[in-house]
């Protein structure tokens, strides 16, 4: 099989395994979660599975439901984890999470070169906007989407300028003429826009091996256009193959819109998998991971994700487009709720189906469940329909199942065709073959 028609695969580092009752498995490894060893150890193993980045999400405010049950050790910064890790490692990407609303872009661009330099040419960027946090940022309330939105877009526009303000070029070490560094190619980008004047340039120079890539978590309409724009991969909520095979054909056709390849996005959902030696163990893992969500947490996670309170009626009740609320209201998550509507209006489900869904149990995340022959075949499935062109692993359940990934899932994909033997490159941008 060719390159192109070859997966993309990342690892996310937050422990999905840990998820509801599975931090108290015994082999949970929840001891572990608060040295940055654990993470080493992770990084360090998907390496060795010549998987393309390692991934981390990152939270600006703390949850209530996070605390008590759940095995949650709050969120550090990933930027500083991945910093560590870049020592310990030699290929694989490091894809941090930094938000645009609450950070100056100066900084961000300063924070991101350095890992960039540190790992050689292997950190990627996250975008995102934030859909919580601004009481810990001042007195101002959540901007609108499309605020966010558009300070992103020229935060991402200062950012590139900053990077070409110092060239790698511009560092000569001419020993001869005594000349280290070319004034001349270290410029001030000059930026004053709506929400940002910056002078620039930057402190460091750009490393060698190219720009760093971005990557872009909303799949709202606004979402999809800014990552039609700027996006080189699109971490995508993808909680069926329909989905998929909507926003990836979506994002294509805006990609040529914007003058880009229709190449020039990789899909990526997240794939929430409970792997097991047989079935029943692993629908186990899955019932384990969910216990914690009770009938009443679920109603009040389908109203924050939709508006939509369902309390009054029976779980076989349908859930009619009639019942559906105004599509304009204010939601948690603008990608969820679309999506979780698309479903409703497309099946009519009924409650209890509703509140088992992952927009509502969990992030949207395509989940799979089953044997490594099981889940092998999804992720074939989707493949072969055009609803991704590679994915984020989210083990769930139990570090069984991340070891059932990685021992026996991933040589099968290389086996097939589906997956690289080796690095072809040492960079993320050769990993991702940008151009």
């Amino acid at each position: 099989m060719t390159e192109d028609k070859q997966l993309c695969i990342g690892l996310s580092l937050n422990a999905t395994w840990m998820k509801g009752e599975g931090w108290r498995r015994p082999d949970s490894g929840v001891e572990k979660m608060g040295s940055i060893d654990y993470y080493m150890d992770l990084a360090k193993m998907a390496e060795k599975a010549k998987l393309d980045f390692l991934f981390r999400a990152d939270y600006l405010c703390v949850h209530p439901q996070t605390l008590g049950d759940a095995a949650h050790f709050g969120s550090p910064d990933p930027t500083m984890i991945f910093a560590a890790i870049a020592r310990e490692t030699e290929r694989i990407g490091l894809v941090t999470t930094i938000s645009t609303t609450f950070n100056p872009p100066y900084v961000v661009a300063r924070q991101l070169q350095s890992l960039h330099w540190l790992s050689n040419g292997r950190a990627g960027w996250n975008i995102v906007t934030s859909i919580e946090g601004a009481e810990n940022f001042g007195d101002s309330p959540m901007p609108s989407p499309q605020e966010r939105y558009a300070k992103a877009a020229e935060f991402t526009e200062v950012i590139k300028k900053l990077w070409d303000s110092f060239p790698s070029e511009a560092i000569v070490m001419d020993r001869e003429t005594g000349m280290f560094s070319d004034r001349e190619k270290v410029t001030a980008i000059d930026h004053s826009g709506e929400f940002f004047s910056v002078k620039g340039p930057l402190t460091l120079p750009a490393h060698p091996s190219g720009s760093i890539p971005f990557f872009q978590a909303g799949a709202s309409d606004t979402g999809r256009s800014f990552a039609a724009k700027v996006a080189d991969a699109i971490f995508a909520a993808m909680p069926d193959l329909e989905s998929g095979v909507e926003l990836r054909s979506d994002l294509r056709r805006r990609a040529e819109e914007q003058g880009r390849s229709p190449d020039a996005i990789k899909v990526l959902p997240g794939l929430y998998f409970f792997l097991a030696d047989t079935r029943e163990e692993a629908h186990g893992l899955h019932k384990e991971a969910h216990a914690h969500l009770s009938l009443e947490r679920r109603h009040a996670s389908l109203q924050s994700v939709l508006g939509l309170d369902l309390r009054s009626f029976t779980l076989d009740h349908p859930v009619t487009v009639d019942m559906l609320p105004d599509p304009n209201q204010p939601v948690r998550s603008r990608t969820h709720a679309d999506l979780l509507r698309r479903y409703i209006i497309n099946h009519q489900p009924t409650v209890e189906e509703v509140l088992a869904r992952p927009e509502v149990v969990g992030s949207a995340h395509w989940v799979s469940i089953g044997t490594v022959e099981d889940v092998l075949n999804d992720i074939m499935e989707r493949f072969e329909a055009g609803a991704m062109d590679g994915f984020i692993a989210l083990p769930g359940g139990s570090e069984k199942s991340m070891e059932l990934f990685f021992e026996k899932l991933m040589p099968q994909l290389v086996e097939r065709g589906l997956f690289r033997s080796e690095y072809a490159g040492v960079t993320l941008r050769e990993h991702l073959r940008i151009g």
